[in-house]
């Protein structure tokens, strides 16, 4: 129970940490685009089925994420600074108001239409589990690796897939009391976050990488 609390702050950051990255505020008008043609029940079985499919993601990313790093012989450190420049990049399209364009490119968007499970592709992949949620949770998963916070993290994850479920859930509702700029305040606020916790992610990989540059002034 005290090593629970004690990592307790962890586990709230990487909750906020994922909903910077996905943003799922953002993407409601997206969601609410891609479901217009769909009926009220096919839209909630559109919507649970994207969620899962991201928790699925992250999970898998959580889990394995340590072992793929090894098979490629890349160092967590490396690869903390790699994932921090990611997000970094995704916060500045973030803030500069270019919602899902680091996410989805044109030839992506022009092909979401032709698939029949849109929960899936495109909105869990890659619109919502992008590279830069992967990328994270494979960080937080190698740097905290006991079971119990593996356990914490994979719970974590869950809590923040049910909370995009209800916030596309709602969508409708949000999307007209928002307002377009409701939302792009939200989302400029978000990236500001995620920039803070990218840099973070970049310095923290730099100092493992040269330890001598933490002793300097």
């Amino acid at each position: 129970m005290s090593s629970f609390l004690s990592d307790f702050p962890t586990y709230i950051k990487f909750f906020i940490g994922l909903f910077a990255l996905v943003n799922p505020v953002g993407i409601i008008p997206v969601f609410i685009s891609l479901t217009s043609s769909q009926g009220p029940a096919e839209r909630h079985k559109t919507n649970l089925t994207a969620n899962l499919s991201v928790a699925i993601i992250l999970w898998v990313s959580l889990l394995l994420g340590d072992s793929i790093l090894a098979l490629f012989g890349i160092s967590i450190d490396s690869f903390r600074i790699a994932g921090g420049i990611l997000v970094v990049t995704i916060a500045m399209s973030m803030i500069s108001g270019k919602i899902g364009e680091d996410k989805q490119n044109k030839q992506e968007k022009a092909e979401a239409g032709s698939h029949e499970n849109l929960g899936v592709v495109p909105l869990a992949l890659p619109l919502m589990a992008g590279p830069g949620a992967i990328s994270s949770t494979i960080v937080w998963g190698t740097r905290y690796h006991s079971l119990l916070n593996i356990f914490c993290f994979s719970v974590t994850i869950a809590l923040f897939a049910a909370c995009c479920w209800l916030l596309f859930r709602a969508a409708p509702v949000m999307a007209r009391v928002l307002g377009q700029t409701g939302i792009n305040v939200i989302t400029r606020i978000m990236g500001l976050l995620l920039m803070a916790l990218g840099i973070e992610f970049v310095v923290t990989g730099i100092r493992a990488l040269f330890p001598g540059l933490s002793v300097l002034h």
